[in-house]
């Protein structure tokens, strides 16, 4: 097992000092119950490492993506801590070959159950927190859920918001957004523009900026969360 632990941090790039929390954070309840004598098992591990991975997420879309809206912030990061997406990268570092089961767990296929695996990271991540404290955990973070978070917001959004709502609207109405200028403020060097953004009538968004452009991306950005758009 040294090996296999050895290679899992050398892929989230820490190491602990404590090998007995790592061990912890690696011992599944079904292990803990068939031993003689208590064996510490990850689940309080776990309840740590979900706050910090939800609490690391959404600080950094929040800084990451300044132009999408909450609604949109709270999809890429429900993505990324759901069940599925802990266990997408819980199979990258192969965690399950390091997790101590149970007999019975293990003749279950336990090394490989989504729900299982998902709570191993969780309990793993708490684990950083407990010994390297929040700046630890949250380089760890970035490290290994970064391409998913990435290709969440790419998906969802992209970096043109004007061009992935027209398509969106094309594909689910067969009709193109309307642009408004609504206000123009400020003096003539450093003017503000706002923008609202229409279909058939309805307001699906509004945004502010520099230029006409940038408030129509921002506009587009909020449209983009609108339930019209997200059937």
């Amino acid at each position: 097992m040294q090996n296999y632990s050895d290679k899992l941090e050398a892929a989230i790039s820490y190491t602990f000092t404590d090998r007995q929390l790592l061990l912890q954070a690696l011992t599944h309840k079904s292990f803990s119950n068939e031993q003689a004598e208590f064996v510490p098992h990850n689940e309080r591990l776990e309840f740590l490492g979900d706050a910090v991975l939800e609490l690391v997420v959404s600080d950094w879309v929040f800084n990451r993506y300044p132009d999408i809206p909450e609604g949109g912030l709270t999809r890429i990061r429900a993505e990324v801590v759901s069940e599925k997406g802990l266990f997408q990268v819980a199979r990258q570092l192969d965690i399950g070959t390091v997790l101590r089961l149970g007999k019975g767990e293990q003749r279950s296929g336990g090394r490989e159950k989504p729900s299982l695996l998902a709570d191993a990271l969780e309990a793993l991540l708490g684990a950083i927190y407990r010994e390297g404290g929040f700046s630890a955990v949250d380089l760890v973070i970035k490290k290994i859920f970064y391409e998913m978070i990435e290709k969440s917001a790419l998906l969802r959004y992209g970096s043109d918001y004007k061009t992935y709502l027209q398509e969106r609207l094309q594909a689910l109405y067969s009709q193109l957004p309307e642009y408004i200028l609504a206000e123009v403020s400020g003096p003539d060097h450093q003017k503000i523009f706002s923008t609202e953004v229409y279909l058939s009538g309805e307001l699906l968004g509004k945004g502010t900026g520099s230029s006409k452009k940038s408030a129509e991306q921002k506009a587009a950005a909020v449209a983009l969360d609108h339930p019209l758009l997200n059937k």
